[in-house]
């Protein structure tokens, strides 16, 4: 009977392969957008820099910015959702991932971003949930907050191209 694996073996496992997928994305380090897993559940982190203000008056996030974050926990969540199936079923091995073997982002087809109030100057968090995810298409939702999950300052809802596995 084969043993189960040691916990933090698969816990650092998984934490290299999301690791390797964010590292996919150049941009998301330059405006310091960071990723947690909890399980298959991501939690985007946007760090708060000078840099990302768009309004100085007040002082407030550039909505440009919170876009970008939104997009960026939308397409790691869904990349991530189809990268853990595979890693987990045994389908991929995360400590064997390359630049060259790492599946392929999903490319955005259109993203919707409701701008509910100011991003404040300080961190911001993000979750996606995958709404519908077939061969060729998915729909995402995600919220953005800062000190109050219940009270988000952004939201967005997108549809993404799903990458062919032989692409």
């Amino acid at each position: 009977m084969k043993q189960p694996e040691p916990v933090h073996l698969v816990k650092e496992r998984r934490d290299t392969a999301l690791a390797k997928l964010v590292g996919q994305v150049p941009y998301l380090g330059w405006l310091g957008i960071g990723f947690e897993r909890k399980g298959d559940e991501l939690t985007a982190t946007l760090k708060f820099a000078e840099k990302i203000v768009g309004n100085p008056m007040l002082p407030a996030i550039h909505g440009g910015v919170t876009a970008a974050f939104l997009e960026a926990t939308a397409t790691i969540q869904l990349a991530w959702s189809m990268l853990w199936d595979e890693i987990e079923s045994g389908q991929v091995d995360a400590a064997a991932l390359t630049p060259e073997t790492m599946p392929r982002l999903p490319k955005t087809i259109d993203l919707t971003v409701d701008y509910l109030r100011s991003g404040l100057p300080r961190d911001a968090y993000a979750r996606a949930r995958v709404v519908r995810s077939g061969r060729r298409y998915a729909s995402v939702q995600v919220e953005a907050w800062q000190d109050n999950r219940d009270r988000p300052f952004a939201a967005a809802s997108g549809h993404f191209l799903m990458p062919r596995r032989d692409d």
